[in-house]
């Protein structure tokens, strides 16, 4: 067994600061009730999104057992007339007696089924943004998603709270009770918050293990509670990093605790799991290296997309035209990044009804990031792939990215005309960056199959 000196490991007194269930408060703020009395869901009603659930309240989750990401199709009542479902009801499992029944349709009655309004959840998520930098420097504050954000309060716990009779434990919570109760008087969002005056991950931990079960919404995890707290979480899946997945292979080898897992021969664990497996292990030990000032990106080697269509496609023309709008929105995307691609790749998924398998096809091609290229090689693929079928869903790529150093030639091109080509692709790129993505379209964007209008309304792939 390894014992960890943990005067010599990193000391910083970290707040990550979750919204409760906060696209389904924001919706409920709007309306003038109470996010923690009222049963809300906010769920995309898209014609592709067969009713996505994007956010639930804790009401909504407490009757229906739905987390925030799931269908409408496993409600136990129909979305649109707020009866019973029995088919999902079997299917489920659940109950059909006559009490059940009339408590589920007497929930669904009072439930609130909301549209997404994401310009909306942007605005609160800048409100609380503000309320962050009242309390450390930008560099301070890692912004984790739309709802949830780490705050280094290590250089500022003693301006905030100058009692020097204070533990650096008891002014992070005096800090973190401040943010809590300036997030809900600004925008009306509770807030939980997860402390350490340890590292982020025991300050993760925290939220996650013991912070949404207090009365305060508050808890602190540090080296000092890794025993008893870290070491007693329940599941392995409980444990950040740890999916059904990884924890059906630590169980392989005789792991099923988190205790256990801290308690391995990391040798082991690397040779079972490679890297990741010794990254649990330190974990498990309390033990994180990440820094809120230096946040580890991954490198990207390829960009891709994917669109659901809203519904299934079969005319050649139309599909094609699909594929174009994704290789030119995609294309776009590549240009702006200084990157080039020297692999195209496609895919066409087909309507269930087809009982197809998706085709997949990909090809090799001269570094390039001009849009007309990209766009040709996309239909060339397509042209030699499809052969008819319902299309349901296209997925577009372009990989094996390289820096933009000069564009090779091929023997039977134009210079001139690839010179000219490059620059009308800046101009263009420059008017939607000034006037907006609608600004220049094609006239094929206005037929009716055309989605391209349609989606630069939306926001992060819902209503704004």
């Amino acid at each position: 067994m390894v014992h960890f000196n943990y005067d010599i490991e990193p000391h910083h007194d970290i707040a990550f600061i979750d919204m409760k269930s906060f696209y389904g408060s924001v919706e409920c703020i709007l309306r003038g009730l109470d996010p923690l009395r009222t049963s809300l869901c906010v769920m995309s009603q898209n014609a592709n999104s067969q009713g996505l659930i994007l956010a639930a309240s804790p009401v909504f989750k407490r009757i229906f057992g739905k987390s925030n990401v799931g269908h409408s199709m496993d409600l136990p009542f129909h979305p649109k007339t707020r009866k019973f479902n029995y088919k999902t009801a079997e299917r489920l499992g659940l109950p059909t007696d006559p009490s059940y029944i009339q408590f589920i349709e007497a929930w669904a009655q009072r439930t609130i089924l909301a549209k997404p309004q994401m310009a909306q959840y942007i605005a609160y998520n800048l409100k609380i943004q503000t309320i962050f930098s009242n309390y450390a420097a930008p560099e301070d504050i890692w912004t984790y998603s739309i709802d949830e954000g780490f705050i280094d309060l290590t250089s500022t716990l003693n301006y905030w709270v100058p009692d020097k009779h204070l533990s650096r434990a008891e002014k992070l919570d005096i800090i973190s009770c401040m943010i809590q109760h300036d997030i809900y008087k600004e925008t009306g969002i509770y807030s939980t918050v997860g402390m350490s005056n340890s590292n982020p991950l025991l300050a993760k931990l925290a939220l996650d293990n013991e912070a949404k079960h207090n009365v305060s919404m508050r808890a602190n995890w540090s080296y000092e509670n890794i025993p008893e707290k870290v070491w007693e979480i329940p599941n392995l899946t409980d444990f950040w990093g740890i999916g059904s997945r990884t924890a059906r292979h630590l169980q392989k080898i005789g792991i099923f605790t988190i205790k256990e897992l801290a308690h391995a021969n990391p040798d082991i664990l690397r040779k079972k799991l490679k890297s990741y497996g010794v990254q649990l292990w330190f974990h498990a030990n309390g033990i994180d290296e990440s820094d809120v000032h230096h946040v580890y990106r991954t490198k990207t080697h390829g960009m891709g997309s994917s669109k659901a269509l809203p519904i299934a496609y079969s005319n050649l023309g139309a599909i094609q035209l699909i594929y174009r709008e994704k290789a030119t929105e995609l294309a776009k995307q590549l240009f702006n990044t200084g990157k080039m691609a020297t692999t195209v790749s496609i895919s066409i998924i087909y309507d269930k009804k087809e009982k197809k398998r998706s085709d997949h096809i990909q090809k090799h091609i001269l570094a390039t990031n001009r849009t007309q290229e990209l766009v040709d090689v996309v239909l060339e693929l397509l042209q030699k792939k499809y052969q008819s079928g319902a299309v349901k869903k296209i997925v577009v790529r372009y990989s094996g990215l390289v820096s933009e150093g000069g564009y090779q030639l091929s023997l039977f091109e134009d210079s001139q005309k690839v010179e000219r080509d490059f620059k009308l692709q800046t101009a263009l790129q420059s008017i939607e960056n000034q006037f907006g993505p609608l600004s220049l379209m094609r006239a094929s964007n206005l037929r009716k199959e055309s989605l391209v209008r349609w989606e630069k309304t939306l926001i992060g792939g819902h209503s704004a």
